[in-house]
């Protein structure tokens, strides 16, 4: 026979009495003692020595460098407050500067993941001998920026670059890829391109590989084509690692140095004078440390606001 929640025998003050012993012994076996601290501050003090040396002390410093005017070795002078970004951001060549930057990292970003999408399907399938593929595609991975930019400024040669040799058997017109302003974005690009294509690469292959094989047999069996499993069963299924590779992509774009300067230095006619390129230049060639702060906060604001933008806007179609 059943009983009704007022025949139902209630919660005995003994054990709810119990319950909060144990409740308290636990407790007590996770109170700090006073000597914890220490420990704590031991573990921690090295971290938070280091992240505030190279990282809080000198984000508060360009900040207040930004609002001042400074000399050649970077001493304040005289405080200008918002000026040296009204400035900037009503420069003609800092707003050039501005429009290269975004092409540029726009270009890189889009390109990498469907380069990436694109070689990660193609990889993820098994045939035979796809282990020396997937190794070759992941191969730049272990290639400095050094290296790839004077392998990439062979091939751009000119004279004896292989792009030179092949429009000359080919009987096409000689393209001028480091002299030409537009040329030399695109030679950026694509090299920055193949820079980072083996990380994402590796990425997408890696989410691709874990997407359950069921969905692809129920879908041959409904007889769906190998393009829509790609677009209704693969993109959604690796969404978050695709999330993830745009906003890593996004950024390092915006942070790319290493090839411009070696390939371009910012050349031809400030073609490819990108912001952080600008920043380096403003400092330590022109010895403008209060213009590089204030460019550096823009730069850092910008990233921030395209981070959010992403967050904001593709979050929403990610699939958890």
């Amino acid at each position: 026979m059943l009983k009704s929640p007022a025949q139902s025998t209630p919660t005995t003050p003994l054990s709810v009495e119990k319950t909060k012993s144990e409740i308290a012994d636990q407790e007590a076996k996770f109170t700090l003692n006073a000597k914890d601290k220490y420990f704590a501050w031991a573990f921690l003090g090295p971290s938070l020595l280091i992240l505030g040396v190279f990282i809080f002390y000198p984000m508060v410093k360009t900040l207040y460098l930004s609002l001042f005017l400074t000399n050649t070795v970077g001493k304040t002078t005289v405080f200008v407050g918002l000026s040296n970004y009204i400035n900037l951001l009503t420069s003609a060549d800092y707003l050039s500067s501005l429009g290269v930057t975004l092409f540029y990292v726009f270009a890189v970003t889009i390109i990498t993941i469907a380069l990436g999408l694109v070689l990660a399907n193609l990889a993820s399938k098994r045939l035979p001998g796809i282990g020396i593929f997937r190794t070759l595609f992941s191969a730049t991975m272990g290639v400095s920026v050094s290296v790839a930019a004077i392998f990439w400024l062979f091939i751009f040669n000119p004279s004896t670059g292989f792009l030179s040799l092949a429009s000359t058997w080919l009987h096409l017109p000689q393209i001028p890829w480091l002299t030409d302003p537009t040329a030399a974005m695109w030679a950026v690009i694509v090299t920055t391109v193949w820079m980072n294509l083996g990380f994402t690469f590796l990425i997408l292959l890696g989410a691709m590989t874990s997407v359950p094989t069921t969905l692809y047999e129920a879908a041959n069996i409904e007889g769906a084509s190998s393009r829509f499993q790609f677009f209704h069963i693969t993109i959604p299924s690796i969404s978050p690692t695709l999330f993830f590779v745009s906003i890593i992509t996004l950024i390092e774009s915006f942070k790319s140095f290493g090839l411009i300067d070696l390939m371009t230095k910012g050349g031809p006619t400030n073609a490819t004078n990108m912001l952080v390129y600008r920043i380096y230049k403003d400092a330590f060639y022109s010895g403008n440390y209060a213009q590089a702060s204030a460019e550096s906060i823009i730069l850092t604001i910008i990233i921030a606001l395209f981070t959010l933008l992403q967050f904001k806007v593709l979050e929403k179609r990610v699939n958890y």
